[in-house]
C-alpha cells in the first residue's frame, strides 16, 4: 500500500498529497495515468515487489475533482 501511495502522483479520494493540489488546496487529479486498480505481489524478502495494474472505464460516470468549498 505504501509502495502505492508513494509512486502515485496525484491526488484522488483518501489519497491526497500535498504537492498535487491546486491554488486553492483542492486535490489535483491525473486521471490520464491513474485510473487504474492497482495491487502489489509480494515475491520474498530479496526480491522487489511486482505491480500488477488494471485499467478502469467509466461508462456512465465520468471522474471529476471533488471540491471542498
Amino acid at each position: 500500500m505504501c509502495l502505492d501511495a508513494l509512486q502515485r502522483e496525484e491526488s484522488c479520494g483518501a489519497h491526497f498529497r500535498r504537492e498535487h493540489q491546486t491554488s486553492n488546496g483542492d486535490p489535483l487529479r491525473n486521471d490520464e495515468d491513474f485510473t487504474s486498480v492497482s495491487a502489489w505481489a509480494w515475491n520474498g524478502p530479496d526480491q522487489a515487489p511486482t505491480l500488477h495494474r488494471e485499467n478502469l472505464t467509466f461508462e456512465l460516470l465520468k471522474p471529476v475533482t471533488r471540491k471542498y468549498d
